[in-house]
């Protein structure tokens, strides 16, 4: 069962926003065509294959909007749909569900994308023990949602931030002076519960990690063939964590190499939406 975000969380995302969106008179546009008094009832449909994510957002934007509408879920964060599939029923005031219609879709469509993009990558690793992970290529302000629908999806999370453990990368080292002395310094100053990850772009680079001990090796744009030796070298003394450009093509191929881990910036920076839309129901 997929765990909800705080709504302490969410709310000051879906609350900005809002207020992006209504400037400063409103939405005039419904306020001059649809009564005050008038209530509707419209359907969230998904109009391509794909997975949920983000209805908690989509139905706090209805309710702070106008608290009297009333969002009935029929597919949850997490569910597959096929195209035509009903995800939600909205039923309330028409202005208000006009209002908040772009702001719910945006979330919805959005997070529902990078839940389908991370169910296509799970599906391509199946059979092989390699996690799909995020990275911190997320939308500034918006981490926390998408990570949440990398989860959705099927998918695992990396570091929420740079204060979660140290990710030693090339430009560490290269400021160091090399591998031996970053994790030295790394060491010196991590306390007891904050695990070392270093990233390596040679086999090289990797012996000397394991001779210095690490809790995992993020293995940088390495072939499939290059990945298989780097296991073989790790030997289960750390986590491996393959990286770089990987798609749902390429997957099992990294997969295939026994790697632990496989981070994907793009589910995150990148992914299509999922095409929903909002109709209105007679």
């Amino acid at each position: 069962m997929l765990a909800p975000l705080p709504r302490l969380l969410t709310e000051p995302l879906v609350r900005g926003a809002l207020l992006e969106d209504l400037g400063r008179a409103g939405d005039v546009t419904s306020d001059a065509i649809a009564p005050a008094s008038l209530n509707m009832r419209a359907v969230l449909a998904a109009r391509q294959p794909g997975v949920v994510a983000g209805l908690d957002l989509a139905r706090l934007a209805f309710e702070l909007i106008d608290p009297r509408i009333f969002v009935r879920i029929e597919r949850p964060d997490g569910a597959a749909v096929a195209a035509g599939d009903r995800i939600a029923v909205i039923t309330g005031p028409a202005r208000g569900v006009l209002t908040a219609e772009r702001t719910a879709l945006n979330f919805l469509s959005h997070l529902s994308g990078v839940a389908t993009a991370t169910a296509t990558l799970v599906a391509a690793v199946k059979g092989y023990k390699a996690k799909i992970v995020c990275t911190r290529k997320t939308t500034p302000g918006l981490r926390a949602v998408e990570k949440y629908a990398v989860r959705a999806g099927g998918g695992s999370n990396h570091r929420f931030g740079l204060d979660d453990a140290l990710l030693i990368k090339d430009n560490h080292v290269a400021i160091a002076g090399g591998v031996a002395e970053a994790l030295r310094r790394a060491k010196a100053a991590a306390g007891h519960l904050v695990k070392i990850e270093l990233e390596v772009d040679t086999l090289q680079q990797l012996v000397e990690a394991m001779e210095q001990g690490v809790d995992v090796v993020l293995l940088d744009n390495m072939t499939p063939d290059m990945l298989t030796e780097a296991v073989r070298i790790v030997a289960g003394r750390a986590v491996t964590e393959a990286s770089g450009r990987i798609t749902a093509a390429s997957a099992p191929a990294v997969a295939a190499s026994g790697v632990d881990v496989i981070s994907v910036g793009w589910l995150t920076h990148s992914a299509p939406i999922l095409d929903i839309g909002l109709d209105f129901e007679p």
